[in-house]
């Protein structure tokens, strides 16, 4: 089966969650069409509703404050019958006066879907929670209220990184949180590919999640557990943005260790082509653009294992870290129509072929730039200033692995290679997957992407792109340097060390006493 269980923490995992479920479900087949080459049962389970009916509802652990959920219920339509029969089994016979918190009305999209007729289009203003464009129903032991925080609380506002550790601390103590809640979603799996964590890193849910992985890395042993922290980029005062650097340098020292690999995702990106066309401000749109990359990174995993691209989760994780210490990693993506894809592979192979093939690695070509993406995922506190040397100078960054999936015609079939290649280059690992399969457009994702051949519902081809290179060691001793001033003595000098060490592990090959960088492919040069 190779299952995979996800688990979100925090509102900005929810809204990048809830497209990333709309996308599996847009994915299913029915009576008469050609089956998906996603297999859903890697992502869905099977079950069977209170009137006897089967379910297929997310793997999924969806964690969040009180208030969060907005309209949608633990209860839902499949497991209506469940809370009548809870409730007619109470233990008191007496009088029972009932207490109830002002409800929310659900949105007009998910009263349209309840209906059964076409959504009405979404805007930022009309999307107040990531439940107002659910299009999937989840199981009642996935959606788990936080309490006593609230969402937006001024009076105890859920932002510092300890906050959230404490909290964990409590409810784990109470109720030993992965006994209730994840061992169960664990027991369901014949053969568990591995477990996708989504969460914000800046806040009070890092905490919250660092803990909480620490505790399930114990129990799965080296299965294969991503780590996504989200990062806001947006500008706030000086105060609250030390706050989220301190938050953000915590949760990488917590959390990579406990993961299998950790991707720092900024909700505003650092680099945007012209046609990425992004409300800031709108979660529901920088989330899409945040779902678009992972969902397309992951794609392979949840592919049929018949299917020539099927590639685990633990196999691309590999091809980037290939020694088991470089746990970070950098994603970036570029977007196009297919068919400027087709039209510019089929004007390249037009060009005078080398050594009789017009595409593809050549011994006489330079190394390919492989990972420069339009769209570059990582937050501001990390792009602080290229790849220097022990000594201070700028040097040329040099790549450890990329991952490379593609969907749709970016490549010919020359150049993918769909497996592992080690020491291609100067030592690298490479990995490249190709997938017919476009991004889905769907009615709950926003327009924010916009081409002049294509409508707003044209699937698009995506290419992910995930690398380890030497940049992200100034980048790591950057955000160490910014936490110290912010942190306690007592915790300061643990912190520093722990970063400076995973900051070392994107450094093999600079050699101190020489001005050039030494990888296992010579010796590079100055830029």
């Amino acid at each position: 089966m190779h299952e995979i269980l996800t688990l979100q923490f925090g509102e900005q995992s929810n809204y990048l969650g809830t497209h990333f479920w709309n996308t599996q479900e847009s994915y299913f087949t029915y009576n008469g069409e050609e089956e998906s080459p996603v297999d859903h049962d890697i992502h869905f389970r099977p079950g069977v509703a209170a009137d006897g009916s089967d379910t297929f509802m997310p793997r999924a652990l969806i964690y969040d404050l009180k208030g969060g959920f907005g309209s949608l219920k633990r209860l839902n339509a499949l497991y209506d019958l469940e809370e009548e029969a809870n409730a007619s089994s109470s233990l008191w016979n007496g009088a029972t006066i009932t207490h109830t918190e002002p409800s929310i009305d659900p949105s007009p999209y998910q009263l349209a879907l309840d209906a059964a007729i076409e959504p009405p289009p979404l805007t930022p203003e009309t999307v107040r929670f990531w439940s107002d464009y659910s299009r999937v129903f989840f199981h009642p032991r996935s959606l788990i209220p936080i309490s006593p925080h609230s969402l937006n609380s001024s009076l105890a506002p859920f932002e510092k990184w300890e906050t959230g550790e404490e909290l964990f601390g409590t409810l784990d103590q109470e109720h030993d949180l992965l006994d209730r809640d994840l061992r169960p979603f664990l027991e369901e799996c014949d053969h568990l590919q591995g477990v996708q964590v989504t969460t914000s890193a800046d806040d009070a849910w890092g905490g919250f999640a660092s803990r909480y992985v620490e505790r399930m890395r114990d129990e799965l042993g080296k299965s294969s557990i991503w780590v996504t922290g989200l990062e806001d980029s947006t500008t706030v005062a000086r105060e609250k943005r030390l706050v989220r650097l301190l938050s953000s340098a915590r949760s990488i020292f917590e959390l990579s260790p406990s993961s299998s690999l950790y991707i720092p995702l900024a909700n505003i990106p650092s680099s945007t082509p012209p046609y990425l066309k992004l409300t800031p401000s709108s979660p529901w749109h920088t989330s899409a653009l945040q779902s678009a990359a992972l969902e397309s990174l992951t794609l392979p995993s949840r592919l049929r294992q018949s299917n020539p691209q099927y590639t685990s989760l633990t196999t691309i994780e590999a091809s980037i870290n290939r020694d088991g210490n470089r746990r970070i990693a950098r994603l970036g993506m570029d977007v196009s129509p297919n068919d400027a894809l087709i039209d510019k592979r089929e004007e390249e192979e037009r060009k005078p072929k080398v050594n009789g093939n017009a595409n593809g690695w050549h011994e006489e070509d330079e190394e390919p730039e492989m990972s420069k993406c339009d769209i570059d995922f990582l937050p501001p506190s990390f792009l602080t200033g290229g790849a220097r040397g022990m000594n201070g100078s700028r040097r040329k960054e040099q790549e450890f692995g990329i991952a490379e999936i593609c969907r749709g015609e970016w490549f010919s079939s020359d150049d993918v290679t769909g497996v592992n290649l080690r020491d291609r280059f100067a030592g690298k690992t490479f990995l490249r997957t190709q997938s017919p399969l476009l991004y889905p457009y769907l009615t709950s994702f926003p327009s924010i992407f916009s081409f002049p051949s294509t409508t707003t519902t044209t699937p698009l081809a995506t290419k992910t792109t995930l690398s380890t290179s030497t940049a992200l060691a100034s980048h790591i001793r950057s955000i160490s340097r910014v936490a110290a001033r912010t942190i306690g003595v007592d915790e300061r000098e643990a912190l520093m060390d722990g970063l400076e060490t995973m900051a070392a592990e994107y450094e093999e090959g600079w050699d101190d006493d020489s001005d050039g960088f030494r990888g296992s492919g010579g010796e590079g040069e100055d830029e």
